[in-house]
């Protein structure tokens, strides 16, 4: 087939290659234009960008597609079937109506669980057994297009970073097979009043708030590692925990009850395992604690 690929970060470079290696002509990538990053603030192309000029593939870069101007070039590529993962753009009804057989989306949810940008932390922060992956016919509502394939995987004790890796592969290889056999695939509708919402992470939502329960607080670190990391202050200093652990005891909510980093929460405590100061590297919590005691009793806002 000929295909237009629309993604831009990492979780979407699965895909990209998994389509070119089997056999389709690519005929543009389109991805968000580069974006400053880094101390110097420089300009810096995203994952899908690179990894299509790696492969020798066109790459467009438009800041809208709602101009006729925009819409006239797509179309002038003559696509069969527009594949779209984390894009990162709301496709105008103009441009999904272009692609002989529509346009795909790959999204990191069992539909219609999770419709919106953060599927992947929702679901860890709400404690779901299982996620996956499903394939999608966009239409114009947010995540609310006709479905057609999907697969599933345990959370188990995953973190974001870790499940978007998996969920990328796995993805990939289901897309590939969608677009094979498209024509086997029956259209299934979702059912909007099963439909769940998963906003874009909020910053004020990384502050960890100890009087909630452990398990809580627990899912939370899982689900915002390793970005952007759920956060407490430390004699005024913001410290990310990257990884913690259920533990034994009680007490005030915020207050440690040893000289290990086990920390009391609302209900239930937990134990700091990984953790990262502002501005220094990630370390083991007894690493920290080597150049850093915490007695017993000390209390955290």
């Amino acid at each position: 087939m000929r295909i237009i690929f629309m993604g831009t970060p990492d979780f979407a470079v699965p895909t990209l290659n998994a389509l070119h290696k089997a056999g389709h002509t690519i005929v543009a990538v389109y991805t968000q234009p580069p974006r400053p990053a880094g101390r110097g603030k420089k300009l810096q192309p995203s994952p899908v960008q690179k990894e299509a000029e790696i492969l020798g593939i066109e790459v467009r870069c438009p800041t809208s597609l709602k101009t006729a101007e925009a819409q006239e070039a797509f179309a002038a590529l003559e696509p069969d079937i527009a594949i779209v993962a984390a894009y990162g753009m709301i496709l105008p009804q103009a441009i999904l109506d272009i692609p002989v057989h529509g346009c795909l989306n790959v999204h990191a949810s069992i539909l219609p669980r999770w419709r919106g940008a953060a599927p992947i932390h929702r679901a860890i922060m709400a404690g779901d057994p299982v996620t996956g992956v499903t394939i999608m016919q966009m239409e114009a509502g947010l995540d609310t297009g006709p479905m057609l394939a999907t697969v599933r995987t345990p959370i188990d004790d995953k973190t974001t970073g870790e499940l978007t890796e998996e969920l990328a592969e796995l993805g990939a290889q289901l897309m590939v097979g969608t677009v094979r056999n498209l024509s086997f695939h029956h259209p299934v509708e979702q059912d909007d009043e099963d439909a769940t919402h998963a906003p874009k992470i909020d910053k004020a939502e990384a502050k960890i708030d100890w009087s909630e329960d452990a398990e809580v607080i627990e899912r939370k670190i899982r689900a915002l590692a390793p970005f952007p990391g759920a956060w407490f202050e430390m004699n005024g200093e913001r410290v990310k925990v990257l990884k913690a652990e259920l533990a034994a005891g009680q007490g005030t909510p915020g207050a440690t009850l040893d000289d290990m980093l086990t920390i009391a929460c609302g209900t239930g405590a937990l134990r700091l395992v990984r953790i990262q100061r502002a501005g220094k590297p990630k370390m083991d919590a007894d690493e920290f604690l080597r150049g850093v005691p915490v007695p017993e009793g000390t209390q955290f806002a």
